[in-house]
């Protein structure tokens, strides 16, 4: 049984738990359409299991370091350049 499949069974314990006990068939029925609406609910929604999460989180740190890495090359490249001089006006073809 996957995780939305026990989440979706924990869900409907939970409410079946609050239920009166003598609904019979109607309890049934009840209990069927929660689930189908819960599943559906849950199949629309993005969601990722928390070492998907985890996985994501170490790439994007181990990214940010690798930009501020390259971004301090940049820095030292450009000062290792001749200063040009800077021109106000747009150049003219």
């Amino acid at each position: 049984m996957n995780r939305q499949e026990n989440l979706v069974n924990r869900i409907l314990e939970l409410m079946q738990e609050r239920l009166p006990q003598d609904l019979g068939e109607l309890g049934q029925d009840l209990r069927h359409n929660l689930s189908t609406v819960i599943k559906e609910s849950l199949a629309r929604m993005d969601l990722v299991t928390q070492e998907e999460f985890e996985v994501q989180t170490k790439v994007l740190a181990r990214t940010r370091q690798r930009l501020e890495d390259l971004e301090q090359q940049v820095a030292a490249l450009e000062q290792q350049l001749p200063l040009a001089p800077k021109t106000d006006s747009p150049a003219s073809d």
